[in-house]
């Protein structure tokens, strides 16, 4: 058995990389875009070609809508399955949030500790949070505006896809 440590090789291009942009996603456009809902083709539209983050919290979120779309909506089994499939290889980053910080968020804008996650997380990785959430979208813009490292104001993509200012 050899004692000298083999030479480890990376291949990487970060041009190639760059082309995916990171995109923080809430558990509204993930159901959306999994469930074939109304609002399936503009949550495709901003979630195409990037890399979603979300927090941990987002696997429950998920499973708990497939169990409502099981149960209540008496979504067939195997598109359930299916969907649940899509979604362990669809979200590739998983963050923790501190309880603190989604406290902390949500008394401050009157959201749920749930939604200020997904704010925090968007905030901290530093990307754009996509949501058909109108209360999270209107807390987003306000805190991402206020501390924007680079100064840029946030901007809201109304309901048809028009620009709005936030």
């Amino acid at each position: 058995m050899s004692t000298t440590l083999g030479r480890l090789y990376v291949a990487e291009s970060s041009a190639a990389y760059a082309k995916r942009p990171r995109i923080v996603a809430d558990a509204s456009v993930i159901v959306a875009l999994l469930f074939d809902e109304r609002d399936q083709a503009q949550a495709l539209s901003y979630l195409s070609g990037r890399v979603i983050a979300a927090p941990y919290l987002l696997d429950l979120e998920f499973a708990n809508a497939a169990l409502k779309k099981l149960r209540r909506e008496s979504l067939e089994p195997q598109k359930v399955a299916a969907a649940l499939e899509l979604f362990e290889e669809l979200i590739t980053e998983r963050h923790a949030v501190p309880a603190s910080a989604a406290f902390d968020l949500a008394a401050r804008y009157s959201l749920t500790p749930y939604d200020a996650a997904y704010l925090w997380l968007a905030e901290h990785v530093e990307a754009p949070l996509v949501t058909f959430d109108a209360r999270l979208a209107a807390a987003a813009s306000l805190h991402l505006e206020t501390h924007a490292s680079d100064g840029a104001k946030p901007r809201i993509i109304g309901e048809q896809g028009i620009d709005a200012e936030g």
